[in-house]
């Protein structure tokens, strides 16, 4: 009896384990999508480091910061602490701020009080139009309005394919379109979250990518 035991619970706790792990994978969370793709940012676009920036292929955090730049470093420091300092190494993540031409002199500044935070690599400050950035901001879909200086509290996540990401189930707000930087603790508790989900969204994908390779090898 006792070996019949024995052979019985080593074959069903493979199949348990299997089917634990299959429903795992079947009801796995993601990220929902808020709306179509964004346009990618013009050709050539480059940050004041002089990098080139797209959305596209990249998980992108951002922010409109505005004219009145100064105004908003409290909530730059709010993303530094939060997301910027546990997530920066992630090589497919950027944090990108928008800027309105003329209003680029705050950057060095601003940068110079972050690196106390941490490196500032993965910053990167963009110069647009006026124009440019209501255009984008609209086809966010977002309620949100942007300030009169073109800046604005919230900060948004865009997947790999420009398309917004966020909660359709929020239980504050119903659908959450972004995040208010200024809000450490919107920041902490619902962005954090929603970081982890859509990173390990894409770190799911890469993985069942890289099986199906190796089979078709």
């Amino acid at each position: 009896m006792k070996k019949f035991f024995v052979l019985g619970f080593l074959f069903i706790l493979p199949l348990v384990a299997y089917m634990f792990f299959a429903a795992a994978d079947h009801n796995f969370s993601m990220l929902p999508t808020l709306g179509e793709p964004v346009s990618e940012l013009p050709e050539g676009t480059k940050s004041l480091r002089g990098d080139s920036i797209v959305f596209d292929s990249n998980i992108t955090i951002m922010g409109f910061l505005g004219k009145d730049a100064k105004s908003r470093y409290g909530h730059v420091f709010n993303l530094a602490h939060k997301i910027y300092t546990p997530y920066s190494e992630f090589y497919d993540l950027q944090f990108v701020w928008l800027i309105p031409e003329g209003a680029e002199g705050t950057i060095p500044d601003l940068e110079e009080k972050l690196s106390k935070i941490k490196e500032t690599e993965k910053w990167q400050f963009v110069v647009l139009s006026d124009q440019q950035i209501r255009k984008l901001k609209a086809e966010l879909g977002s309620p949100h309005k942007l300030d009169d200086d073109l800046g604005s509290d919230y900060v948004y996540i865009l997947d790999k394919d420009k398309r917004l990401r966020g909660r359709d189930d929020d239980e504050d707000v119903g659908t959450l379109y972004g995040y208010n930087a200024s809000n450490v603790a919107e920041l902490d508790d619902k962005m954090d979250d929603d970081i982890q989900v859509i990173l390990a969204e894409y770190r799911r994908a890469l993985k069942k990518n890289d099986k199906y390779k190796r089979k078709q090898l």
